[in-house]
């Protein structure tokens, strides 16, 4: 309704200049806000007159500084200021903890909205009512003579300070942590709009079958697409391993998995299998706006199912406009078996393999389990390519990481290389096989080289092709390439930790402790519970700057967990740790952890009598000393003569011969391994005989000798760093020397 206002008598009321000021308000209930700001302009009493209704009010003249000072008594800038400070902690703990907590982004963007919409309710609230001891009363009912504003005003000072000390809090805490979590410039973050359109991650597929046993087959289906998709140069497509750990019945944020995988599009789908029947779902997302592009349901004998993975990924291809050649889409159309038994037991193996590759702890089974399947596969059909390549890859990975290095199983590698070649010499697996076998079986890293360059041409999207020519680029001194090269590997399998850690272990070698351990956390972060990766961040604190103290505090936290942690850290972390640390009763605890068989110390095969002498060393017990390190040696002694191209067995004979003091002998045996594998033939192996014939040295009372060797080591790639040149015992002997002084100040931290 619309009401006038005039003064007590009715009239118009002037201001002090003379000008008439004529009110009208439209009015449907009283207005308390309404009425509080009347006051606040100080407009004298007027008369309201209404056609329902009539009643006076305290108003007055319009005085805009009167209207800011009522503002400022009543605390609204305050208020103003301390939900806008807490409403930026809200949104920070909403954006940094809910994703880490799997919760949804639409509860973030609520969090947020609801922020927005309180804001000025908050205001309102704040001019309207006033806090006092008898609780909340509106502004208007409290005599101002009792108001209590400017305690309340004190109030919100001290919260506006200490939520702002928070800020601050964080925002240091944010500028550390990126300091040491963000990955470096070498493995770049990219926003939506920076990722590639021709793109793609092949989600694991949902099995639908009634027999939960065929998840192997949906497996199955799904990394064929994905193989047959990688075999295109124009895509790039994320491998298993990265892709694997989106398995599961957990609801899948596509666009933040794209934003993890550095992708544009995402492919899910389904299996159905059913005696002889199968049926594939298949749908491809443009992750960028989450919107569908192209989805097919397909149903057929079980034979066909080769035929629906061809035909998925060509058409996948086409949505993508990638450029298909023809000698790749001969390849996608590839039948790689008439026997499904034999496939199935091929995909059994693969899992196999892979479960080898996440559980390091199983890959010793895992490797004898799968080539118990592969080797029924070929059996069954003589000529299935995959399994003669996957069981060239087992036999080497067997052979390599010292499960059965002999020539029998050396032997069986070669006899499925053999049956490759026979069948297809010129397939991008074939030459991939023939790559692993030179580099593994014979370390002929030239050859295997090679044979990567041809399978990189067929391959174009295999990560596990460029971590291996990075890994033969880092032993051959190429360090440069070979980071290059796994960081390539990482781009396309960006959550495989164990990539991650060989571009991390790179860095390390190159004494690039910075970016070590960046990489290093990148990997944790993946793998939180893996005992190696927890403690390698420590690690570098002590190699860079000699400080034990981080890697004591997390191996005693390892320990703690459990006889089974304990004994993953008892050699390369327990035992070292204990010997630099001076302390023989942890040496003790560690070494109780250590097989009976002995272990692998920074390559080389040490005997547990090894470690036991050791021990007695620092114990000063030099009978014992002499007893374990003459048990030690006729052990390493057969490893030796059984192997007597080996040149590892040999410089580890060569230390237990300096230990013992048999002088001559050592010296022989140390510069007799270095000259069976240089620094020129491996940059990274070279190095590590050359350390221990430094070790000899010293050890023997060579000190000049050892000291020349130092002198060259520590320059290159690989060499002892700065930690282990302060701690370690063995050079001891050489300690106040000015030129081992010099060389271990070279390796110091720079300030």
């Amino acid at each position: 309704m619309v009401c006038r206002a005039s003064g007590p008598t009715g009239n118009r009321t002037r201001t002090s200049a003379g000008h008439q000021l004529y009110h009208v308000v439209r009015l449907g209930v009283s207005s308390p806000v309404v009425l509080d700001v009347a006051r606040a302009f100080q407009v004298t009493r007027i008369k309201v007159e209404c056609f329902c209704d009539e009643r006076f009010v305290k108003a007055g003249r319009v005085n805009p500084k009167n209207f800011f000072a009522e503002l400022k008594r009543r605390n609204v800038y305050k208020v103003a200021i301390a939900y806008a400070i807490v409403a930026w902690l809200l949104m920070q703990v909403a954006t940094q903890v809910f994703p880490f907590l799997e919760i949804p982004n639409w509860a973030i963007r609520l969090v947020i909205m609801l922020i927005a919409i309180g804001f000025p309710i908050a205001l309102v609230i704040a001019w309207a009512f006033e806090l006092t001891p008898e609780g909340l009363k509106r502004t208007e009912d409290v005599d101002v003579s009792k108001s209590i504003t400017h305690k309340t005003g004190r109030k919100l000072d001290f919260l506006i300070i200490g939520v702002l000390l928070a800020v601050v809090a964080i925002l240091i805490f944010q500028r550390v942590h990126l300091k040491v979590s963000t990955p470096t410039s070498s493995i770049p973050e990219k926003s939506t709009a920076e990722l590639p359109a021709k793109s793609i991650a092949v989600l694991p597929f949902e099995n639908f079958s009634e027999d939960k046993a065929f998840a192997f087959f949906a497996d199955g289906v799904q990394d064929e697409i994905l193989t047959d998709l990688a075999k295109i140069a124009d895509l790039k497509v994320i491998s298993r391993t990265s892709v694997m750990q989106y398995k599961g019945g957990l609801t899948r944020n596509l666009p933040e998995i794209a934003q993890a995988l550095k992708v544009a599009h995402v492919l899910e789908g389904s299996v159905q299998r059913s005696a002889n029947r199968v049926r594939v779902s298949a749908q491809l997302i443009d992750a960028r706006n989450d919107t569908h592009v192209w989805a097919e349901k397909y149903d057929g004998d079980l034979a066909d199912v080769f035929a629906i993975q061809s035909e998925i990924a060509e058409k996948i291809a086409n949505q993508l406009q990638a450029k298909l050649s023809p000698t790749e889409k001969s390849a996608m159309n590839e039948r790689p078996t008439s026997d499904m038994v034999a496939y199935d037991l091929y995909l059994r193996a693969k899992e196999l393999i892979y479960d080898s590759l996440v559980n390091p702890s199983r890959e010793r089974e895992d490797d004898f389990k799968a080539v118990q399947l592969l080797n029924q596969a070929v059996a069954r059909d003589p000529t299935f390519l995959l399994a003669h390549c996957q069981l060239v890859y087992v036999h080497d990975d067997i052979y390599n990481y010292n499960y059965d290095h002999t020539e029998t199983r050396l032997a069986l590698a070669e006899n499925s290389v053999r049956a490759a070649v026979r069948l297809q010499p010129d397939s991008g697996e074939t030459h991939l096989a023939q790559a692993i076998h030179f580099y593994w079986g014979y370390l002929n890293y030239d050859r295997a080289q090679e044979e990567l360059a041809k399978a990189q041409r067929a391959l174009p999207n295999n990560a596990q092709i460029f971590k291996f020519i990075g890994l033969i680029d880092r032993r051959q001194g190429r360090w440069d390439e070979a980071i290059r090269n796994l960081e390539r590997a990482v781009d396309l399998d960006p959550r495989n930790a164990d990539v991650i850690s060989e571009l991390g272990q790179t860095y390390h070698a190159l004494h690039r402790y910075e970016e070590a351990l960046v990489t290093f956390n990148r990997a944790l972060a993946l793998e939180p519970q893996s005992i190696n990766f927890r403690t390698y961040p420590p690690q570098m604190a002590f190699d860079a700057e000699a400080n034990t103290a981080p890697l004591r505090a997390v191996v005693n936290a390892i320990e703690a967990e459990g006889p089974s942690s304990a004994a993953e850290v008892a050699l390369d972390s327990s035992f070292q740790l204990a010997l630099r640390e001076r302390d023989a009763a942890a040496a003790a605890r560690a070494l109780a952890s250590i097989p009976s068989e002995g272990d692998v110390y920074r390559f080389f095969q040490y005997p547990h009598a090894w470690y036991e002498g050791l021990l007695a060393k620092l114990r000063q017990d030099a009978p014992g000393a002499h007893s374990a390190f003459t048990t030690a040696r006729a052990e390493t002694e057969k490893t030796v003569r059984a192997q007597p191209g080996s040149m590892a067995p040999l410089s580890v004979l060569a230390l237990i011969d300096a230990e013992l003091g048999d002088k001559e002998k050592a010296i022989q045996e140390g510069r007799t391994a270095c000259d069976m594998f240089p620094v020129e033939k491996n940059a990274v192996i070279g190095v590590l005989l050359i350390t221990n014939l430094a070790r000899i040295y010293a050890l023997t009372g060579e000190k000049d000798l050892a000291l020349k060797q130092l002198d060259i080591v520590s320059k290159l790639p690989a060499g002892p760093s700065y930690g282990m040149l302060r701690l370690d015992s063995e050079w001891d002997s050489l300690r106040g020397d000015p030129r081992f002084e010099k060389t271990v100040a070279s390796l110091a931290p720079k300030k």
